[in-house]
């Protein structure tokens, strides 16, 4: 059985000290605490045994550099895989057309682009997104009826701002 009590009053008085020795091995609070969090897991675990250790904090300690040790290598392959792989491969700039649709739809309610998304995106029928939506069906059809709407009438706005102007040539 273990001393519950001697843990957390161990756990108390060490963890601060313990998280800014992570942050000190590794330089990245997140990950201080990510490995501090495991070095005190695996010291209630087996606190039997660390509780006679002469010096129970040390131990934390031990863990936490050989944690970070481990990551630091297992990101080392990571970064050699990688590199010999090659680098993802560039994405292309989104089109006009993305961009005029993609500003036109920031205008609409949630709701419709919702709706209009699940109809034209995943192929939704009306049914099935009035079920997602938990809305009666003809509220779908309200939704993509104003939403369909309203879009035209966006990038019908957008495309005639856009034409080129005629030009008076000598």
């Amino acid at each position: 059985m273990r001393d519950t009590g001697s843990f957390d009053e161990f756990y108390r008085a060490t963890a601060a000290r313990a998280v800014r020795f992570g942050y000190a091995v590794t330089g990245d609070q997140g990950e201080a605490q990510d490995l501090v969090q495991e070095a005190y897991t695996r010291a209630w675990r087996h606190w039997s045994t660390v509780s006679v250790h002469p010096d129970p904090e040390s131990w934390v300690r031990l863990v936490v550099s050989r944690l970070a040790k481990d990551r630091w290598r297992r990101m080392t392959k990571l970064r050699a895989i990688l590199n010999r792989g090659g680098g993802p491969p560039d994405v292309p700039a989104p089109s006009d057309n993305t961009v005029l649709l993609t500003r036109a739809l920031r205008q609409l309610p949630q709701s419709q682009r919702q709706a209009l998304a699940l109809h034209y995106l995943y192929d939704m029928p009306v049914d099935d997104i009035a079920v997602e939506c938990r809305v009666p069906a003809g509220t779908v059809k309200s939704w993509l009826s104003r939403g369909r709407a309203r879009l035209a009438a966006l990038l019908a706005d957008e495309t005639t701002d856009r034409k080129p102007e005629a030009t008076d040539v000598r």
